[in-house]
């Protein structure tokens, strides 16, 4: 069940998040700090996954102090571009189509929220988040060399844009004769 993080306690919020960060990115993970400070952030959108009652498996129930969450995602919006800032799910959980559903969701939220494209850095070595991005429509920018400390990997830029590109220009009903007149 995707929600939004506006919902969910705060603390064990913060608590699970953590956990998952450092169990799915190591050493380049976000502390318990900076994930407080990227919610507290103005233009924030993050969605969560979290395992519904009906769900939960009690042998493996959350820890205390924790939430039972499956993924999360988020990005943070300027007015034009929307930009991802991570994307995660637990390890039990990869490969059930939920990182493909939270990034469904933060691109239909971006889209309601006027944004024109969405923007996001990605591991050259995680073919996985590649190929959700490129079967989203994502199309690669460039390559940014040494992005991801301390692991010193490089990352894709990539993007989708959300509004459509109109080549050439618009005639209005005066211009449909290209200016001239015609008189007989």
């Amino acid at each position: 069940m995707i929600v939004d993080y506006t919902t969910l306690e705060r603390e064990p919020l913060i608590a699970t998040l953590a956990r998952l960060e450092r169990d799915l990115f190591g050493r380049g993970s976000w502390t318990s700090t900076m994930i407080r400070q990227e919610l507290d952030a103005p233009a924030r959108t993050y969605l969560i996954d979290i395992v519904s009652d009906s769900d939960i498996d009690h042998s493996t129930a959350a820890q205390p102090g924790t939430l039972p969450i499956r993924g999360y995602a988020g990005y943070w919006y300027d007015g034009d571009d929307a930009e991802i800032m991570t994307i995660g799910v637990a390890r039990p959980y990869q490969g059930q189509g939920i990182a493909t559903r939270l990034l469904g969701g933060l691109i239909g939220r971006a889209r309601k929220q006027g944004a024109r494209r969405i923007l996001l850095e990605v591991r050259v070595d995680n073919e996985p988040a590649l190929a959700l991005y490129r079967h989203q429509g994502f199309t690669t920018l460039g390559r940014r060399k040494h992005y991801y400390q301390p692991d010193n990997v490089d990352a894709y830029t990539m993007a989708l844009d959300l509004t459509p590109h109109i080549a050439g220009f618009a005639l209005s009903s005066d211009d449909a004769t290209g200016g001239m007149r015609h008189d007989p």
